[in-house]
């Protein structure tokens, strides 16, 4: 397809009412809390180093923003903002349950199925400058995520799932103790009246680098993934997996190359279609079918959330049955879009269309 043919599909696709679908996302929500630090880490770190040795004090002027957080609630979030009918299983706290609401109050989901576990799960973002970009290093407390699995799901949960059009897992490595196990059910629910599409997005694997083995051979091998999105290091720590002389290639390529380099081998061991998103370009994979589009060129305002942003764009488009580059271009445009706004909002199908008016 053409640059030109894929902008007219992708304008009749905005200006067209798009397919009504349920969607039901999981299991994560996070209270967070972004610091903006106007340094580089080492100039920080030496003014924190400065700060201990006169034992305690305070940096001030440091910006600071409590948001929503975790990757199924900013995917919910998304989605919802374009029209699509989304219901969180996610876990928290009272307290959190009652932020979900005050954040989502101008937007419509379902929270029925929001559990209240005990405690919140609770991330602290620092965002530093770095070089021409933003880099974010998340301080974490993963509360009642971490023993989140199937024990905590009930009928009314599975029911949801087995009737949903899309039924998307994030998180792997937050669900510390059974993630694992809860993709399994999940997935094999979701199957059960062969309807329904899986969508995987298990992020930062790293924290459960010595279980990623028995999740590739137990979930990602399986059939039971349709969808599988992964961004640069993700695709690199699982294909390495499967390919032991792929590390060999990283010293000839660059870091978004060797990335799509990992997503070839990883197409070539698992049955779901490979969704490679990079802050280069995005891409589609499955068997011997390989479709690339490059990302917009915005002015980034903050260094988190584009790949939840992405997700739902890529869903969005998938079920309404977009042609790869239409598709893929789509997922960009609704990251550029959330990037690049000035309060950090997720696109209506409105702003998502000027967007697209102007940059294709």
């Amino acid at each position: 397809m053409t640059p030109l043919e894929c902008k007219k599909e992708l304008q009749r696709f905005i200006e067209e009412k798009f397919r009504d679908f349920k969607a039901v996302v999981m299991p994560d929500f996070f209270l967070d809390r972004l610091i903006s630090i106007e340094w580089g880490t080492d100039q920080f770190s030496d003014l924190i180093s400065d700060v201990a040795k006169r034992k305690g004090g305070s940096l001030d002027g440091i910006p600071q923003v409590d948001l929503r957080g975790g990757n199924a609630i900013n995917v919910a979030s998304a989605l919802a903002s374009l029209g699509v009918m989304v219901t969180p299983i996610v876990c928290t706290s009272e307290s959190g349950l009652q932020q979900i609401k005050y954040h989502f109050k101008n937007i419509p989901i379902g929270t029925a199925h929001i559990k209240t576990l005990g405690k919140a799960s609770i991330t602290t973002a620092l965002e530093f400058k770095n070089k021409d970009e933003k880099a974010n290093v998340m301080l974490r407390d993963l509360g009642a995520l971490a023993d989140f699995g199937p024990d905590n799901l009930d009928e009314r949960d599975y029911s949801l799932i087995e009737n949903a059009d899309y039924v998307c897992l994030f998180n792997w490595a937050g669900t510390l103790k059974f993630g694992t196990e809860l993709a399994q059910a999940v997935f094999e629910r979701a199957k059960r009246r062969g309807k329904c599409k899986t969508y995987y997005d298990t992020a930062d694997p790293t924290p459960k680098a010595k279980e990623t083995s028995n999740l590739m051979e137990k979930v990602l091998k399986t059939d039971k993934v349709d969808i599988l999105s992964l961004n640069e290091n993700e695709t690199i720590t699982y294909a390495s997996l499967l390919d032991s002389d792929l590390k060999e290639k990283q010293t000839r390529l660059g870091f978004a190359e060797f990335a799509m380099e990992a997503a070839r081998v990883l197409a070539k061991f698992v049955s779901a279609r490979i969704d490679l998103h990079t802050t280069e370009f995005s891409a589609t994979l499955k068997g011997k079918l390989e479709v690339a589009v490059p990302t917009f060129r915005v002015k980034v305002l903050r260094a988190t959330g584009a790949g939840d942003a992405w997700n739902a764009g890529n869903i969005l488009g998938d079920h309404n049955g977009l042609s790869d580059e239409c598709r893929l271009m789509l997922a960009n445009a609704v990251a550029a879009t959330y990037l690049s706004d000035p309060d950090g909002l997720h696109p209506t199908r409105e702003k998502l269309a000027r967007f697209l008016r102007t940059h294709i």
